[in-house]
């Protein structure tokens, strides 16, 4: 049998096997998804995206090690944040970051973390940046999207290779939200609908903090822009 049968084989066998799919309580990991079978775990849950701006420029103009600080900068504050914010993170993809968020303020937890990587880059990143290195012409900055739907977890990939794929238009659309550049996090009109008035409006005089668009990309979809940050204390 050569491998092109081998592949064919294998392709045949996803395309014919009954799924097999149960309900999640908790956002999964490897150990509780099958890989050989059609094996997948459902859930509700609110997918974070965050996402590095211009980060081939950052590659392209400075040294590999300046780069290399920023991408370890900016993901290990969202990260901290994240886990914080009782997020569980699921992929880290060059210069971005995945969460999923499962608590019934699950929208909550992700608007604010938002907010809150956006303090710490504003407030952290760039300003000790700017003090290690005052002759470097950079600021970092970043997008990041939200969404909240139902999701379907599968295994993919191969024996002692392989990861979790989250198929959904929550991870979908978070990721595509950060493709838009005009505010530093966008949700759903999904998201804004179910999360509290403490991520609506500034606690300070009542002010909405989100501004209502048109996506036009995705059937004009409406959607929320926001710039404001949360003072991570």
């Amino acid at each position: 049998m050569t491998f092109k049968d081998d592949l064919e084989s294998e392709v045949s066998e996803i395309f014919s096997s009954a799924w097999t799919v149960r309900e999640g309580r908790t956002v999964p990991d490897l150990e509780n998804i099958k890989l050989g079978d059609n094996d997948a775990v459902k859930l509700d849950a609110t997918v974070l995206y965050a996402d590095m701006n211009d980060s081939t420029d950052l590659v392209d103009q400075f040294t590999n090690e300046f780069a290399a600080q920023i991408y370890k900068a900016y993901l290990r504050c969202a990260a901290r944040i994240i886990k914080k914010e009782q997020g569980t993170i699921t992929a880290y993809d060059g210069d971005r970051i995945m969460a999923v968020y499962r608590d019934e303020t699950k929208n909550d937890l992700a608007v604010r973390s938002a907010m809150k990587i956006n303090y710490a880059v504003r407030e952290i990143i760039n300003p000790l940046l700017k003090k290690k290195y005052p002759e470097k012409d950079y600021q970092l900055k970043q997008v990041i999207g939200i969404d909240t739907s139902e999701l379907f977890v599968a295994r993919v990939g191969v024996k002692n290779d392989s990861d979790l794929v989250w198929v959904g238009r929550s991870a979908n659309y978070a990721a595509k939200l950060c493709n838009l550049d005009d505010y530093s996090t966008y949700i759903t009109g999904d998201v804004f609908d179910t999360m509290s008035d403490s991520v609506k409006y500034s606690s300070k005089d009542k002010e909405l903090m989100w501004t209502k668009l048109i996506w036009k990309a995705r059937d004009n979809k409406t959607i929320y822009g926001s710039s404001w940050q949360w003072d991570i204390g």
